[in-house]
Order: C-alpha cells, then sequence, then structure tokens
C-alpha cells in the first residue's frame, strides 16, 4: 500500500474505518447492551466517525484523481456501511486499481 498516492492513503483510511465499524459492532455495542457497560461507544464511536467522513472525503478526492466512473464512487460509498464491506472491495476493485 503506497500511502503517496490518493489511492494507497484511501485503502489505509478504508481499511481502518472497516476495523472501526466491526469493533464498534461486535464489540463495543455488545458489551452495551449485553454487559449494560457502554465504556467504548463514545470513543469507538467518535473514532469511526472521523474515519467514515474521511473515507468519504478520500473517495471524493478518489473520484477527480482517478477518473471514477459515478459506478465506482457509488459501489464504494455502499460497501461503507456493509460489515466487512470495505475488505472485500480492497481486494475486489481498489487494490487491482493500485497495480
Amino acid at each position: 500500500m503506497n500511502l503517496s498516492t490518493p489511492l494507497g492513503r484511501f485503502r489505509l483510511v478504508a481499511l481502518l474505518e472497516g476495523v472501526s465499524f466491526l469493533l464498534l459492532l461486535f464489540v463495543a455495542m455488545p458489551m452495551k447492551y449485553m454487559g449494560d457497560n457502554p465504556a467504548l461507544i463514545r470513543p469507538l464511536g467518535m473514532t469511526h466517525g472521523i474515519l467514515f467522513i474521511a473515507y468519504f472525503f478520500l473517495l471524493l478526492v478518489l473520484r477527480e484523481n482517478k477518473k471514477w466512473s459515478f459506478s465506482m464512487v457509488f459501489k464504494s460509498a455502499i460497501v461503507s456501511v456493509l460489515p466487512f464491506g470495505t475488505f472485500y472491495a480492497d481486494i475486489k476493485w481498489w487494490k487491482e486499481e493500485a497495480t
């Protein structure tokens, strides 16, 4: 992953956003609702929110930089709200673009 390119930075943020989403869904929320312990909701929620905003900002940068089609931008936006979506997209779509 080359962090000196817009695509490399996007892929890193997508990875971090995907991890933060999974931690929120599968660690923090069960702790809150099944364990009555909301301690991780605020820090993980804030982290995920910041990464989610950065994801969309970098997606718009890529739209211009790589001349991505509406379809690619739309698909990349949709996978950000699906658990494991950004990991799938990185393997299937974005990795190919990086080579």
